[in-house]
């Protein structure tokens, strides 16, 4: 019998540059996006309202956020937040 964590949240193979932060990263893009989907069904069949879904995507939007900072997805490999 199939898994059905498998069958509701998909995972698609990482295909870009490996780091482990950008694999990192990937499984979080793919999780926001697959959260947000579920939210916009939800919206949509009016199980909750455009500013709930809007929040609710807007505070999945700052963990991504946060998930890209820390990683440290798109600055240099060598690069610091200080200057010496």
């Amino acid at each position: 019998m199939a898994d059905y964590s498998d069958f509701l949240s998909p995972r698609s193979r990482y295909y870009g540059k490996f780091t482990p932060e950008n694999l990192a990263f990937n499984a979080n893009l793919q999780e926001f996006a697959h959260k947000v989907s579920f939210i916009c069904a939800l919206e949509t069949n009016g199980k909750i309202s455009p500013e709930q879904a809007y929040e609710d995507i807007k505070a999945l939007w700052e963990q991504l956020k946060s998930s890209k900072e820390y990683l440290r997805i798109g600055l240099p490999p060598n690069s610091s937040d200080e200057e010496s």
